[in-house]
């Protein structure tokens, strides 16, 4: 088990009541110094956040803003996480262009709460201001009357106003009568730091179970079968239930019961964010190109009449040497697979070593082999689309 720190700074409303809750990165497994690095800080910080201590226990019934990178937002990170829950505080560095203001405007639509933090009225920043909810204001990076035009500014687009690193009782009653709304700073609560222990949870587990989750016709029993076999991943998804929103009308009395509670819809979602942790230091990118391949393994095979869910498999894991930084070779050797399994994807032989060779080409824009099994090239590029399409509609946006 594993130590981590989380911060956690109070925002107030102007009557001084709890509104929020800043969940801050405190550690130094990340330079947030580097994009790359603060986007993990922030996956991590959402996993600690949401399956280690739990949303109640860490800001009650209050909301949790988190900061979010310009990585998270193309990647649709908060999908992964409980709408009504958190607030979706965007990065002052982040680079304002079309794709991010379509992906937060999709956000806004679904009924995220969108934050700006350390907001600077410039051009690229303006259409964000048609949906976002709140504009964080840093009342030291200014002058007070800078800070009053650019409040004065800001008045007419329906937003609330949240001034930042408010120090004296003198600024907040100033900033109060000028408009601002919500408050955050040393003169009513410094951050403080949770600590805990991380249970890990087994990459191969996590693979497993991914696998599992996105086989066609699965069952509860066959996921909690997978869950049953780690006790990180059973710790965890009891603690998933507790710390969202879940009313839980009965305590719940086995693994098969939870994962039934949840709905597939929701155990997807949590698949999702233990991606997030147990492969932080990976991006994301990787997780998308090997579950494509698999889908394209899966549809080749439905293609030819072989099994749809072995050919998955097949795909799947033949880029567990990428997410566990070792030989594949060694990481077959940690599974119990078929010698059928094992030879297709370290020799690609056999039909199911072939269909993963035409995924691989295909990732590689390598469409010039011969055709598999007599399917037409044509249909194998439909093949490859749909694998893509389906990535995108039916597991990326666990919550659409």
């Amino acid at each position: 088990m594993t130590d981590f720190l989380i911060g956690r700074q109070q925002i107030l409303d102007h009557k001084l009541n709890t509104f929020a809750y800043e969940i801050l990165f405190r550690g130094k497994d990340f330079d947030l110094s580097i994009q790359e690095s603060a986007a993990s800080a922030t996956n991590q910080v959402i996993t600690d956040t949401i399956l280690e201590i739990g949303l109640n226990e860490l800001v009650g019934p209050h909301l949790a803003f988190i900061n979010f990178t310009t990585r998270n937002i193309l990647e649709k990170t908060p999908l992964v996480l409980p709408k009504d829950r958190i607030v979706v505080e965007v990065l002052e560095n982040v680079k304002v262009d079309t794709q991010i203001i379509e992906n937060l405007r999709e956000l806004s639509a679904l009924g995220y709460t969108i934050a700006l933090d350390d907001f600077e009225l410039s051009p690229e920043w303006v259409p964000l201001l048609e949906f976002c909810d709140i504009v964080k204001l840093d009342i030291m990076a200014y002058s007070l009357e800078e800070t009053h035009r650019t409040i004065e500014r800001l008045k007419p687009y329906k937003l609330k106003l949240l001034a930042e690193k408010v120090e004296t009782h003198q600024e907040f009653k100033l900033l109060q009568d000028w408009g601002c709304e919500l408050f955050q700073g040393f003169f009513f609560s410094k951050p403080n730091l949770v600590e805990g222990k991380r249970l890990d949870v087994s990459q191969t587990a996590t693979i497993q179970l991914l696998a599992t989750i996105n086989k066609q016709d699965v069952t509860f029993q066959d996921v909690s079968r997978v869950i049953a076999q780690d006790v990180g991943l059973s710790y965890k998804l009891l603690r998933y239930i507790n710390s969202a929103s879940f009313a839980l009308p009965n305590k719940i009395d086995s693994l098969q019961h939870a994962t039934t509670y949840l709905g597939l819809k929701e155990m997807r979602r949590w698949v999702n964010i233990l991606a997030l942790s147990s492969m932080s230091s990976k991006s994301p990118a990787l997780l998308q190109t090997i579950l494509v391949r698999a889908k394209m393994c899966e549809l080749l095979a439905a293609e030819i009449k072989q099994d749809p869910e072995t050919y998955f498999m097949v795909g799947l894991l033949s880029g567990l040497d990428s997410i566990l930084d070792i030989p594949l070779e060694k990481a077959l050797q940690q599974l119990p697979l078929s010698n059928l399994v094992s030879d297709a994807i370290l020799q690609k032989t056999g039909s199911a070593g072939e269909a993963l060779q035409y995924a691989l080409d295909y990732e590689r824009w390598d469409i010039n082999r011969p055709t598999f099994s007599n399917i037409k090239p044509k249909r194998i590029a439909g093949i490859y689309l749909e694998s893509i399409q389906w990535w995108s509609t039916q597991v990326f946006p666990y919550i659409k």
